[in-house]
């Protein structure tokens, strides 16, 4: 007599989702492929212009041999204290506040969630802030922006009266705490000495100039590191667009994915903050632009980190090149680009009444 052996059978994936594993879903629908596709030609093309452009920059035909390390003389110099590690942090900062931002608006459900709009990046400029001021040398800038980052949001999860779980008092709450941590940090810069407060005011607008290797190492590890635990909630927080009471019915614990999202989220944009300044608004439009380009219903982390990264490169060249406007701190540009995007954003929720 054969015994018959039942085999148990994997849930299906969802619809438009590579499913790895139990907790890891992956979108490979034909528009994130292609726009992917997109976002990183351009990404090559904008990081291949950042170190051929300008009086100093490197001749193209000579690139392969500068990123093999091969390079001499000016080449050498250029690359490896100049374009290389100013490159290299732009694309990982720029994909950190990307994905920083995306995982704000899946928890939030809302494109107003980003560590821009709710105080996180300005908590961090004056944690840096305060410790440049009252403990010179003796507390790293990259410790105060932790430690102010972690103080705003609490600040925001008590103020709201219900966590971060109704996005619209979480806006409110956001932009309130931002407020007063702008309030801290013009404090500093008007107390320090003048040359010290011309270096915390680069810093605290955001910029990529005189950045290391060493710079570029800690940016890369922490997005490195936390890439991989974004993965592992990727199909909670997609289910979550559902609504918490659908999630908890399929089982994905949404609180929880939430709390690690929003931890994960802080990570990254003190990270971020720690080796570029509080650079504005890349965290809030990068999602919003990866969510456009492939008309997904809610934000799309690889997608958003690619996004980020293009767009920080881009500012930067920006910041580069434009006449008149050298060696301003790359910030500025990000503020312009994204405070017309966050008032078409105010207006536009407004009009549907979510606001």
């Amino acid at each position: 007599m054969t015994a018959t052996q039942h085999t148990a059978r994997r849930p299906a994936a969802p619809r438009g989702y590579l499913v790895v594993g139990r907790t890891v879903a992956i979108p490979v629908r034909r528009a994130s492929v292609l726009a992917g596709t997109g976002l990183l030609v351009l990404l090559l093309a904008a990081a291949a212009a950042t170190l051929t452009l300008g009086r100093l920059g490197l001749d193209p035909a000579d690139l392969p041999a500068a990123l093999a390390g091969d390079a001499e003389g000016k080449d050498r110099f250029v690359f490896n204290r100049l374009r290389g590690p100013r490159l290299t942090v732009a694309v990982a900062t720029g994909a950190a506040l990307g994905l920083s931002g995306a995982l704000f608006q899946s928890v939030t459900r809302n494109p107003l969630g980003s560590p821009d709009v709710i105080g996180l990046s300005a908590g961090a400029g004056a944690g840096a802030a305060v410790c440049a001021l009252m403990f010179p040398g003796a507390v790293p800038v990259a410790v105060g922006a932790l430690i102010g980052a972690l103080a705003a949001m609490a600040l925001v999860y008590v103020s709201t009266g219900t966590g971060f779980r109704n996005p619209a008092r979480l806006v409110v709450a956001g932009i309130g705490v931002a407020a007063m941590g702008a309030a801290v940090t013009q404090y500093v810069v008007y107390a320090l000495e003048r040359d010290k407060a011309s270096v915390l005011t680069a810093y605290v607008n955001g910029s990529l100039t005189a950045r290391s290797w060493t710079d570029a190492t800690t940016i890369w590890l922490v997005l490195l590191a936390v890439a991989p635990l974004t993965a592992l909630i990727s199909r909670r927080l997609v289910i979550g667009e559902m609504g918490d009471d659908i999630s908890e019915g399929l089982g994905s614990e949404p609180k929880k994915a939430k709390s690690l999202a929003v931890v994960l989220a802080i990570v990254l944009s003190a990270a971020a903050v720690s080796v570029a300044g509080p650079i504005a608004f890349i965290a809030l439009t990068a999602p919003q632009i990866a969510k456009r380009l492939t008309r997904a219903s809610g934000p799309h982390l690889l997608l958003s980190a690619l996004t980020g990264g293009l767009l920080l490169v881009i500012a930067d060249l920006c910041a580069q090149h434009l006449p008149l406007s050298e060696d301003l701190p790359v910030g500025i540009y990000t503020m312009a680009i994204g405070g017309a995007y966050l008032g078409n954003l105010l207006i536009r929720e407004w009009r549907r009444g979510v606001l």
